[in-house]
């Protein structure tokens, strides 16, 4: 039987270089392309993919129905004690209605305003979350947007590595934070729907030590980088 060797695996960054060149190394079988005109090319083409996918998710949180579940818990979660996995599915729709098992539960006007705002605030927490993934995305391409050889000396040296954690370290980290910060508007919007509505109350899972966790989480998190 044959056995494969080990071998290191290789840097992130030189990961990243490498991905990005492989398209890129047949430039020079183009008439009048160089292999830094490829990568400029293979930037700008992955620039533009990003803001598709990440348009065509804001756009879904407009229209798609918001699933109800463990989305908001944060730190350890009590498998054997939570009851989220095994309640019906339910939702609430752009328009307020709240769906059991995809059967609109019956409502009056004042807990369809007390749903939409507790979808409001939901979304307002994922388009941050879609917003902090752009301006990441964003950093990480304009680190590796280099000629050839900038690219792989960065990749090599480990300085592409380094420059990308330090540049999303400083994007994302305030971010995120912002998100925890908005949680107990989050849980207040939850317990008035619960009060409102008897039928949302198994589905209100944010509880306010999630809170406590989400800074702490994201504490431990940036002080390893």
């Amino acid at each position: 039987m044959r056995s494969t060797p080990f071998r290191r695996p290789l840097p992130p960054s030189l990961l990243i270089a490498a991905l990005l060149l492989s398209p890129v190394l047949a430039a020079h079988e183009r008439p009048g392309a160089s292999i830094n005109d490829e990568i400029r090319a293979d930037m700008a083409d992955a620039r533009r993919e990003v803001q598709a996918d990440l348009a065509l998710a804001r756009a879904r949180l407009d229209t798609d129905n918001l699933e109800l579940g463990q989305s908001l818990r944060f730190g350890k979660q009590d498998v054997s004690g939570d009851e989220a996995d095994t309640l019906p599915k339910a939702e609430i729709t752009p328009t307020g209605d709240f769906l059991i098992d995809g059967t609109a539960v019956a409502i009056d006007a004042r807990q369809r305003r007390e749903l939409l705002a507790y979808r409001g605030q939901v979304l307002d927490i994922a388009r941050a979350g879609i917003d902090i993934g752009e301006r990441s995305a964003n950093v990480a391409l304009d680190a590796v947007d280099q000629g050839l050889f900038g690219l792989m000396f960065g990749a090599m040296t480990g300085r592409l590595e380094r420059r990308i954690e330090k540049t999303v370290r400083e994007t994302v980290e305030p971010g995120v934070r912002q998100i925890c910060q908005r949680l107990p508007e989050v849980f207040d919007s939850q317990q008035r729907l619960g009060d409102a509505l008897p039928q949302f109350r198994p589905y209100a899972t944010l509880q306010p030590d999630d809170i406590d966790d989400c800074m702490e989480q994201v504490h431990q998190e940036f002080a390893q980088r």
